[in-house]
């Protein structure tokens, strides 16, 4: 069975990009982006939507962000609203419900499945229980003011249980977790 990982980045205050500033908040770091590399070049399927294929394909176009390092990476696309061909190689579009074809590729594959960006994807796929990690690479900055896509706007209860952490030059925080969905807040103990 293929484990799932969610992957997000997200200034302290929880946003995911911010209004008039660089990509990754003009923070990353040489060890962050050899990190990212060597997580890169493991084998795995990469799940995002339609906004986030365009963001990124966009970012080719442009050249404003090198994406080579993503480009022999299997990557499915979900939506109803982009048409074939996909211009981005090693991409596929899938119409399927994202739940439903999530499952049915956990149980079909040992290939670790991925998401990058989609926060929404994200979302759908925590709250039905498929999700065995979830990573975030927290920045060290504020965005209270400019700050854009809340990240857990929408999230069931969850419970986290920290697997891993790192320090990454610049001050930024891999924190790893094991997710569990709560039905609700849990029972408080009784006080004595």
């Amino acid at each position: 069975m293929a484990d799932l990982t969610v992957d997000c980045i997200t200034s302290l205050d929880g946003f995911g990009a911010a209004e008039g500033w660089p990509g990754l908040w003009g923070m990353h770091s040489a060890d962050y982006l050899d990190w990212v590399g060597q997580e890169g070049a493991q084998d795995h399927v990469l799940l995002m939507g339609a906004t986030t294929y365009r963001l990124f394909t966009g970012f080719i176009e442009s050249g404003e962000e090198d994406m080579s390092g993503l480009s022999g990476t299997s990557k499915l696309v979900f939506s109803r609203t982009l048409r074939e061909p996909l211009a981005w190689e090693g991409s596929t579009l899938v119409r399927a419900d994202a739940v439903v074809h999530v499952r049915s590729l956990k149980d079909a594959s040992e290939v670790p499945l991925r998401t990058i960006g989609s926060l929404s994807l994200c979302r759908a796929l925590l709250a039905a229980g498929l999700v065995d990690r979830y990573r975030v690479v927290v920045f060290p900055v504020v965005t209270g003011a400019t700050g854009r896509d809340r990240v857990y706007d929408g999230w069931p209860d969850v419970r986290l249980e920290l697997v891993a952490s790192r320090a990454f030059d610049g001050g930024m925080q891999l924190l790893q977790y094991v997710p569990t969905v709560l039905d609700g807040p849990p029972a408080s103990e009784p006080s004595r």
